[in-house]
């Protein structure tokens, strides 16, 4: 619980208006564009400091007190640090309802904004909408931050779970990974490449998809001159489908990878080692190639998630009348910024949870596949 409430005050520090991070971007947006994408990239890198000594200090303390109960199995090998480990994961996973909560706060206040600009609502309203989206992007940043952090714990376990199949299947212990083994390096890099491959196409669909969706309103502002003035009303469903179909046919490149790709180097490198007379080969490529990838995938997480979540609160800043307020050159930097952050924080960044629990199921699943 009480590491829950640490990763809940770093998250808050760095995507809250009201503390230096956001702040440091707002004001990077009075000097242009190229700066505040700057600033904003640097506070997202350096808010996964923080989280990954927190989520790190919570399986260490979770293990060694899980270790101090003594528990054993048949062979008589401890296995308390385990039962430890699990016992703090379910005790996350607990509060799923409450961080369920806190997730779906952020976009009813953020469509409670649009509701008010679409309807002319006053500037009062509008300015309690601005505050409450602005909570709502810290909430969401919190119950991403919460997601990860289950999702590095669940990986922990279901990594110890596949060295414990293998020593089943192949009756020879597996305790450990020796990196120093070209190959089971070489499978590391991999599964690191993975995260940042993942999160390219994630980033370029909503680019590609974005920049359709401009078109098409571009030629809706042609075609219907009344839109501006009220007379006309614009084809929302042109709009709506156009991105519901992109956001499926999007997803198909990214969720092959992450399926497909663990079971090519697996089989590849059980390949080379039913050549070589390394029959273990197989299942330490692949864990290596798993530990790479949730280690990346966390931070990288971390970093598109907060960082998402700065831009927009630097823009919701610069909007109580900061640094010229609406209008003002500072407004449209921080604009930019917050059209970077938006795929950060809303496709990319939560899709690696999913890419790392996906990818321990999967090597979990398989792992009789990537034996000799």
């Amino acid at each position: 619980y009480q590491r829950r409430v640490h990763g809940v005050e770093v998250t808050k520090y760095y995507t809250d208006y009201r503390h230096n991070p956001v702040q440091r971007i707002a004001l990077a947006s009075k000097t242009g564009h190229g700066t505040n994408v700057i600033s904003g990239l640097s506070v997202g890198m350096e808010s996964t400091g923080v989280p990954a000594m927190v989520i790190g200090g919570a399986v260490i303390l979770a293990f060694w007190t899980g270790e101090m109960s003594g528990l054993k199995d048949e062979q008589n090998d401890p296995t308390g640090g385990l039962f430890g480990t699990a016992i703090a994961t379910m005790g996350m996973l607990s509060t799923a309802v409450f961080v369920l909560a806190m997730d779906t706060f952020g976009p009813i206040t953020d469509n409670a904004g649009g509701i008010v600009e679409m309807s002319n609502q006053s500037e009062n309203a509008a300015a309690i909408t601005d505050r409450l989206d602005a909570v709502g992007n810290v909430t969401k940043a919190t119950t991403k931050g919460y997601s990860i952090g289950a999702a590095g714990l669940a990986s922990f376990l279901l990594f110890r779970a596949f060295l414990d199949i293998v020593s089943e299947f192949s009756d020879q212990p597996l305790s450990s990974i020796n990196l120093s083994t070209p190959e089971v390096f070489i499978s590391g890099l991999l599964g690191a490449m993975l995260v940042y491959l993942f999160s390219t196409w994630a980033l370029a669909a909503v680019s590609k998809t974005a920049a359709e969706v401009v078109v098409e309103v571009r030629e809706q502002f042609t075609d219907r001159p009344g839109i501006m003035t009220f007379t006309e009303k614009p084809d929302y469903g042109k709009c709506v489908a156009l991105v519901t179909s992109a956001s499926l046919r999007e997803m198909i490149k990214p969720g092959l990878l992450a399926v497909t790709m663990p079971v090519a180097v697996g089989l590849m490198m059980r390949f080379v080692g039913s050549n070589t007379g390394r029959p273990l080969l197989g299942v330490e490529c692949i864990a290596s190639f798993m530990m790479f990838a949730t280690a990346t995938g966390i931070l990288m997480a971390l970093f598109q998630n907060n960082a998402g979540g700065a831009w927009d609160n630097a823009k919701k800043y610069v909007e109580t009348g900061a640094h010229g307020g609406k209008g003002s050159e500072a407004h449209k930097a921080s604009v930019t910024g917050d059209t970077v952050g938006d795929p950060f924080k809303d496709t990319s960044g939560p899709s690696i949870h999913v890419l790392i629990k996906l990818l321990a199921t999967i090597t979990l699943v398989l792992c009789p596949l990537f034996l000799n």
